[in-house]
């Protein structure tokens, strides 16, 4: 699931997924924003037909915030920097 597989398409990986989450936080946004912002509707352009579900999306969000990617700050999601 974090990963793409065999069953998994490459636009439901949570690593995908979290890629697009990432990018979409220029700037500090509340979950229910960032959630509107995000693409769920069926585009032919995209690899897989399925939309974006409300459960991937938390799953995503909890994989950035495992690994230091995102933190939550008096009710905004902020993208962390690190240090290189």
């Amino acid at each position: 699931m974090i990963l793409p597989s065999k069953h998994i398409p490459q636009d439901r990986a949570l690593l995908t997924v979290g890629a697009n989450i990432l990018r979409k936080l220029s700037r500090p946004k509340t979950v229910s924003a960032l959630w509107e912002e995000l693409p769920r509707k069926n585009n032919p352009a995209r690899i897989s037909n399925t939309a974006l579900s409300y459960e991937g999306f938390v799953l995503a969000l909890d994989l950035l915030f495992l690994i230091g990617a995102v933190d939550l700050h008096e009710g905004l999601l902020i993208r962390k920097k690190h240090d290189s």
